[in-house]
Formats: structure tokens, C-alpha cells, sequence
């Protein structure tokens, strides 16, 4: 394949950056919640467009997330239309109110089901942050749908927390464009599978308040 097949690369910070609305209160709450495992998360497979289910232990993950949501009342729970994703937020005890094609994860293009060492074989210096996917989408392309998915959650703050139910790559382009950070910033956000995350505000200035916490069936010692 050409190398320009290869390369969709962008300019970090080519997207403006993401402004949170000054009616975000100080303490809001916005949920990112990975899906659970997957065989191809466990291996390590990039899973966009494929719609993949659970494994049983991605599902006592999901059912682990109660513990972690129990005091939070949600205003709203937008999900990706993915079933891992649908499947998370239906056994975490989650009511979704909206199915949102923004929180899908990244299309991968001719990458997809395959594993970032054997992508890395014929582009050493590949990243989906800084180099995107032939035939799929480019990381302005992803942040502009994530930027999109922050307005929306944003707007429902100020009446109560807000969930979004998503994947490992988009959730952290998430992370990133919250805090007015470039798409290629997730790089830098590691999320494992089932693992929520808390963005919020203080003194008007969006936070990652909490990233990465450990799920309760992961840090209790439970295995795959």
C-alpha cells in the first residue's frame, strides 16, 4: 500500500479548541463510560463499525458499574448505537434516553480487527491520534463528532449529571476536547475496558475530575 494510503495525519490543534459553555456549573458531573470487554478488546483488535458482543466478563463488568453510578441521578444517558455500548448501559441499571451515531467509535477503515503492533509493521510510527485510518476517519473528523456530543451533554449539565456510553477511543478524544485539548492529546488518556471517568468544573474551568477509575469487578481481583 502507497505510504499517502497510510499517513491522514493533522496538524495537532487544527480543530479550535473545544469551549465548555459558561452555564456548566462548578462540581457537574459528566460521565465517560467505556463498554466491557469484548473478545476483541481483550486482544486487542481494533473494533469500530463491527458491532461485537460482550463477553461474560465485560457483562459482570457492566453489572459492576452499579456500585460506581449508585448515588448519581442522571438528567441524561446518551449512548453509541454499538451493542457492546447499548449492552453496557442496560445492565450498569442505566435507562438510555438518547442513541447518539456521534459516541460511535472511530471507524478504523481498512484497520478494522486488526492490532495497532501489526498495523505498526508497515507504519512504525502509527497512531489512530495523529495518523487517523485509510478509508475511515481522520482525528479532526472525530473530534469535530466529539465536539458535537460536549454541546449536547453540556447543555443538560446545569439541570444534573450527564452519562455518555462509549468506547475506548472516542472516549478519550472526549476526555481531551472537554478539557480544550487537541484530538491528539488521547493519546495521552489511557482507558481501559468498563472504566468510568468523571469530567467536570471548577471555577468555571473544565477538569478531569477522575480518569480511568478501576472497575469494581477489575480492582476486587475478578478475572477475565
Amino acid at each position: 500500500m502507497a505510504p499517502a494510503e497510510h499517513d491522514q495525519r493533522t496538524k495537532a490543534g487544527a480543530l479550535p479548541a473545544f469551549v465548555m459553555p459558561a452555564s456548566v456549573p462548578d462540581g457537574a458531573q459528566l460521565w465517560l463510560i467505556r463498554h466491557g470487554e469484548t473478545e476483541w478488546s481483550k486482544s486487542g483488535r481494533h473494533t469500530g463499525t463491527t458491532d461485537i458482543a460482550l463477553t461474560s466478563h465485560g457483562e459482570r463488568e457492566a453489572r459492576a458499574l452499579r456500585t460506581v453510578l449508585a448515588a448519581t441521578k442522571p438528567r441524561l444517558v446518551l449512548s453509541s448505537p454499538r451493542r457492546r455500548a447499548r449492552a453496557t448501559a442496560e445492565l450498569a441499571g442505566l435507562r438510555i434516553d438518547e442513541i447518539v451515531d456521534d459516541l460511535a467509535e472511530w471507524d478504523y477503515g481498512r484497520y478494522e480487527g486488526r492490532s495497532s503492533s501489526e498495523i505498526r509493521a508497515e507504519v512504525p510510527d502509527w497512531t489512530i491520534f495523529t495518523h487517523g485510518a485509510p478509508g475511515g476517519e481522520s482525528p479532526d473528523q472525530v473530534g469535530a463528532r466529539a465536539d458535537r456530543v460536549l454541546e449536547r451533554a453540556a447543555s443538560a449539565l446545569p439541570e444534573g449529571p450527564v452519562i455518555c456510553v462509549a468506547h475506548g477511543h472516542i472516549s478519550r478524544v472526549l476526555g481531551a476536547r472537554w478539557i480544550g485539548q487537541p484530538v491528539l492529546t488521547g493519546r495521552n488518556l489511557l482507558l481501559d475496558a468498563a472504566a468510568p471517568s468523571l469530567l467536570g468544573a471548577q471555577y468555571g474551568v473544565p477538569v478531569l475530575d477522575q480518569w480511568n477509575r478501576p472497575n469494581p469487578a477489575t480492582s476486587e481481583g475478578e478475572s477475565a
